[in-house]
């Protein structure tokens, strides 16, 4: 199957990390990879096209999005009827399986509070894919078009259905093994905005 794509209606070129983020540790300065930074390219471009206003980078919405990838990529979590947006019980974070019916929202919105200094809720959309590409925009491409053409991930990237009066302050993009997630946040990040990897 060439990728495995899950729309939810709450709601990644490898990272340069050898291991997982531990967010145990002083929360760090995060510099996205090329694959990551295109995708916020793309994201942005999209959103002014519908003349809507770019979204901030963040660091801390980019922790937690590189630490759920991180996740997804060394644990059985998503399996049976957990998604996408479930959490091992592997970190410092609490565990949850993401069922369709969303009763754990919650637990995905509180992951910035847990991870990071940032106070505002995290809603995001998540994507797997076995393939391999030729270039980081070519990976960014895929990732984006396929969000781009479900309508649950595209109402949340361009604020349509039940986001349109919501207004995205905040932005972290995470890739690793093949999963990529987006974190929207609705306050500004006072961590500051990732810069792209050396």
């Amino acid at each position: 199957m060439k990728f495995c794509l899950l729309a939810s209606l709450f709601l990644f070129s490898n990272c340069l990390f050898a291991q997982a983020p531990d967010p145990g540790n002083s929360f760090p300065k995060e510099c996205l990879d090329a694959t990551e930074y295109q995708l916020a390219e793309l994201i942005n471009t999209y959103r002014a096209e519908k003349h809507l206003p770019a979204v901030e980078l963040s660091v801390s919405l980019s922790y937690v999005a590189r630490s759920h990838c991180h996740d997804l990529a060394e644990t059985d979590v998503y399996s049976g009827k957990c998604n996408l947006h479930s959490w091992s019980d592997h970190g410092k974070w609490s565990a949850c399986c993401y069922t369709p019916d969303h009763k754990q929202a919650s637990c995905m919105w509180n992951k910035p509070r847990e991870l990071t200094s940032y106070t505002g809720q995290g809603f995001e959309i998540a994507y797997f894919t076995t393939s391999s590409f030729d270039s980081p925009e070519e990976y960014a491409k895929e990732i984006f078009d396929s969000w781009k053409k479900s309508s649950g991930h595209n109402e949340v990237i361009i604020n349509k259905g039940i986001w349109k009066d919501v207004e995205w302050k905040a932005m972290g993009i995470g890739i690793w093994n093949g999963y990529a997630t987006v974190w929207f946040g609705e306050i500004i990040d006072t961590a500051g905005k990732p810069e792209l990897c050396k």
